[in-house]
């Protein structure tokens, strides 16, 4: 056994323990608390999982799960920044590719880069596999948000159109899931729990 190596595997595991303590906008779908983003991870490997069949040629449903279980690990030290949060967006990819350096580097560096690897491809969003993960990690919030009458969208006021953006990606990434989140939206604009931007009158300023 190489006792470093060892050593520095699970200084990562310990350290990524952390990630439990990172708290996401996103509330629970019972509405008890916000998740935090080691939930958030697990939810979305899980959905992989379960909705494989919906996936585009080329896809790797197991790299996918790597990539949805290591994805948010760099907001550890870089924060979850709230996806409609514009000032927050603008120094997101710097603050997160920081984090990336130094965790990933924990590792031995056969394992930092290979994980580092997967993370990059993760944001760069141009395989398929990348972009199914990523239309999996915009239909889950839109879930909890739906289950919530509203929940994250009413607390801060979001509209149809910001949502609308959000999930474009699903489109791409999982085509077949598209019409059920176009449906879903409908659905909760029509009860209420989310602003309708016919009804939005922009005023000077707003641009988020």
């Amino acid at each position: 056994m190489q006792i470093n190596r060892l050593t520095q595997q699970i200084q990562f595991i310990i350290e990524i323990d952390r990630l439990k303590q990172v708290i996401r906008q996103t509330l629970l779908m019972d509405g008890s608390r916000c998740e935090n983003s080691a939930e958030h991870s697990w939810h979305l490997a899980v959905m992989a999982i379960v909705l494989a069949e919906y996936t585009l040629e080329g896809v790797d449903i197991f790299y996918a799960i790597k990539m949805l279980l290591i994805h948010d690990l760099v907001e550890i030290d870089a924060g979850d920044t709230f996806c409609y949060d514009v000032q927050g967006n603008q120094s997101k990819a710097a603050r997160e590719a920081q984090a990336a350096l130094r965790l990933f580097g924990l590792l031995p560096a056969d394992q930092g880069s290979e994980l580092r690897l997967v993370w990059d491809e993760f944001e760069a969003g141009e395989t398929p596999t990348a972009k199914f993960a990523a239309a999996l990690d915009r239909i889950q919030p839109l879930l909890h948000n739906q289950q919530t009458q509203g929940g994250t969208w009413c607390i801060h006021g979001i509209r149809r159109d910001q949502v609308m953006k959000r999930v474009a990606p699903v489109e791409t990434g999982a085509p077949e899931l598209w019409p059920f989140v176009l449906q879903l939206i409908d659905d909760c604009v029509a009860a209420g729990y989310l602003k309708d931007t016919s009804a939005f009158t922009p005023i000077a300023g707003d641009y988020s």
